[in-house]
């Protein structure tokens, strides 16, 4: 998946940020695209020393490279071009750990972007010293950065699995996936939406494991059940374009290993432990 970084580690801990050095890598975000360079399949993102500027914000580190982001409208250096986030993401970056930062990197960006003011007072917030928060130095409330969480649900048939496409980017095979409502359980939240989307009972909920999907703020927890009684799908056509039980061998994966999803369906389709 994509966070599976080793032996590359990631230093989230924003009290051990340190001043930027020349080879150090900037985020230059504008709206839903991110500034690269691409040859081939190897994609650079841009550099301090290429960037004209010293307005930027300590995001994390990998290994000894810290990862910032500009908050200026710069000039883009040569050979740089602007590329949607979504559409990169469907590519294979070298290095592979590169696609994991801009994944993280977009989560921060797109949390400072939409938390410039107090949602207490309505003052303009600042940069906490501390830690990871926008602190408002007028009442003193603070926001930290968002994480949703929501679950991916391999739902388990007998030699089948119940594989979706959704009605929005529906372009691959998924699973049944939702966030979690205030006031539920994970596994709440696991019968809830396999109801919701597909008309179906569930039994047997088991946790596999979790992932960060920073493009969309959320922390993705993977859960496997088993059909509880009647396995007629009722499609939530507002929600899919399509709902199906798919036979072991005629799974179809996704292109690229990242997803916990694909993660899923792969174990699945290999008759691994589910």
């Amino acid at each position: 998946m994509i966070q599976d970084i080793y032996p590359h580690v990631l230093n989230n801990r924003y009290a051990e940020r340190r001043d930027p050095i020349q080879t150090d890598q900037v985020f230059l975000f504008e709206a839903n695209s991110v500034l690269v360079k691409t040859e081939g399949e190897h994609i650079e993102l841009p550099e301090v020393k290429d960037i004209d500027t010293e307005d930027l914000i300590y995001l994390f580190s990998i290994d000894e490279t810290a990862y910032y982001m500009c908050e200026s409208n710069v000039k883009a250096p040569d050979g740089y071009e602007y590329a949607e986030m979504r559409a990169l993401m469907s590519v294979q970056w070298e290095p592979e750990y590169t696609a994991y930062a801009l994944m993280t990197g977009y989560h921060l960006y797109d949390w400072y972007r939409n938390n410039r003011y107090c949602g207490h007072c309505g003052h303009e917030m600042i940069h906490d010293d501390t830690e990871r928060a926008q602190l408002c130095p007028e009442c003193g409330h603070k926001e930290y950065p968002r994480i949703n969480p929501a679950v991916i649900v391999g739902v388990i048939n007998g030699d089948q699995i119940l594989l979706t496409r959704y009605r929005i980017r529906g372009n691959m095979n998924a699973l049944v996936a939702g966030f979690t409502e205030i006031g539920e359980t994970r596994e709440q939240t696991v019968a809830r939406e396999v109801m919701e989307e597909t008309g179906l009972k569930v039994k047997n909920i088991r946790y596999h494991k979790s992932q960060p999907w920073g493009i969309a703020q959320d922390l993705l927890m993977g859960f496997y059940c088993d059909v509880d009684g009647d396995d007629t799908i009722t499609m939530d056509a507002g929600e899919l374009k399509y709902a199906c039980w798919v036979n072991r061998e005629d799974i179809v994966l996704q292109p690229r290993n990242y997803s916990l999803t694909n993660e899923m369906m792969k174990r699945f389709k290999e008759g691994l432990s589910c």
